[in-house]
């Protein structure tokens, strides 16, 4: 696993208290993860995430994927946990907007140690947002603590794809990123059986090569204007960024950056809704 130094919680808190996440928001949508409502779909579709059942979201940002569980699959209630305030009280705003706060929890947390209660949830739940975190065995240590037996771990995230990033490619995206560590697909299957959970699932979507044409052309063309005033107008700071995604693009289609699906479950009773 890589890791990259001077980076922790208060710098992935800062991009997402700023500018950078109107940004990604922007350009990705409010669903910010490779794929948006595609991809929530097929995650939950390979989770067999059922209608009543009641999940946990770590580092939930401002709720989207919560409230697609709640719209989409008819979830009974959801509880999000982010670090960072700034994104958490756009996310109650937006959950009231459309009507389901009712069902949806927001805490301010470090994932890691969330201090909800054991066994508390039907499944665990992230998209394309573990990335952030630095310590990523502890991470998946809380998760399965949250989950009860029977019920599953679910998430997609940012990780090396087969072909290696040499060193100066791996500095130069992590630090773009803000990422303090990041996985390869297999050391997640890992951290993930050695948990304790069945791994059902560990792999590439296939979705970025698509999704990263998307956004470079949508930052530099439809919404380059919106962009630069997100940057302040700073020419130089909007060219940095095309530069930026520009090497993110040529990692992704050289596959040494992907996205990937991991399906885990708890051993124990048996999930909502399945027969014996």
């Amino acid at each position: 696993m890589r890791t990259t130094t001077g980076i922790d919680l208060e710098t992935v808190k800062a991009v997402y208290a700023g500018p950078e996440r109107s940004l990604w928001e922007l350009i990705m949508g409010e669903q910010i993860h490779v794929g948006g409502l595609e991809s929530s779909m097929a995650l939950a579709d390979a989770a067999g995430i059922s209608p009543g059942s009641r999940g946990v979201d770590l580092c939930c940002c401002t709720g989207a994927g919560m409230r697609f569980l709640l719209r989409f699959r008819g979830v009974a209630h959801m509880t999000g946990v982010d670090a960072t305030a700034e994104v958490l009280d756009i996310g109650r705003q937006r959950s009231n907007d459309d009507g389901c706060s009712a069902q949806i929890q927001f805490i301010l947390a470090d994932a890691c140690q969330t201090r909800l209660d054991d066994a508390c949830a039907d499944f665990v739940w992230g998209e394309d947002a573990w990335c952030y975190v630095a310590d990523k065995p502890r991470l998946i240590c809380e998760a399965v603590r949250l989950v009860r037996p029977g019920g599953t771990v679910a998430f997609t995230d940012w990780v090396a794809g087969d072909v290696p990033m040499n060193d100066a490619e791996a500095e130069r995206f992590l630090r773009f990123m803000k990422f303090p560590t990041f996985a390869a697909r297999a050391e997640y299957a890992q951290l993930l059986e050695n948990a304790g959970l069945r791994v059902e699932r560990a792999e590439d979507t296939g979705r970025f090569p698509a999704c990263i044409e998307l956004y470079v052309s949508a930052a530099s063309g439809q919404f380059g204007f919106d962009v630069s005033r997100l940057l302040g107008f700073d020419s130089a700071l909007v060219n940095a960024l095309g530069q930026e995604m520009r090497h993110m693009q040529a990692l992704v289609h050289a596959r040494k950056v992907v996205q990937a699906m991991y399906i885990a479950r708890k051993p124990g009773a048996l999930r909502r809704g399945e027969q014996p």
